[in-house]
């Protein structure tokens, strides 16, 4: 067992956790006081930021260490919990790569984060290209059909 404290919070208009629709969600993160405002020197040199944030608002009684369909779809394949990019996970950790558009004293505004107002920040990390595959990304045709919705502005 391991305590992780949050760096950070998420403040956007988004209060639930709605699958679809987060194309036009723009967030603030809020560093903790406790952390100085040097740890942010540099980081405007980036343009995509990887979030990484607790899912706090998911019901621990749903977590899954199994498989399901996703999204509980019966029109998509069951498939196990590390197939999928569910909320109700082994340790409620999501994360998502954000377009950085600005950052003030202990403030990133990003465009992106697919995560509700109040969301706990654990982590945050500059997106090296280096760090991405080189090669192509392959997948299941039903991510595709499951994502159609995902990003698109309401």
């Amino acid at each position: 067992m391991f305590t992780i404290e949050p760096i950070a919070i998420v403040s956007n208009s988004r209060s639930t956790a709605d699958d679809d629709f987060w194309g036009n969600i723009v967030s603030e993160i809020i560093i903790n006081k406790k952390i100085s405002e040097k740890s942010l020197i540099g980081i405007d040199e980036f343009s995509h930021l990887e979030i990484i944030f607790y899912f706090h608002l998911a019901d621990p009684s749903g977590i899954s260490i199994s498989s399901s369909h996703p999204r509980g779809k019966k029109d998509f394949p069951e498939t196990g919990i590390f197939s999928q990019r569910r909320k109700a996970r082994p340790n409620l950790l999501g994360t998502t790569i954000v377009k950085l558009l600005k950052v003030e004293k202990n403030i990133l505004t990003v465009e992106g984060l697919d995560a509700v107002n109040d969301t706990p920040v654990i982590d945050i990390k500059p997106v090296f290209r280096e760090f991405l595959p080189g090669e192509e990304i392959i997948q299941p045709a039903w991510v595709s059909e499951l994502m159609k919705e995902y990003w698109k502005k309401k």
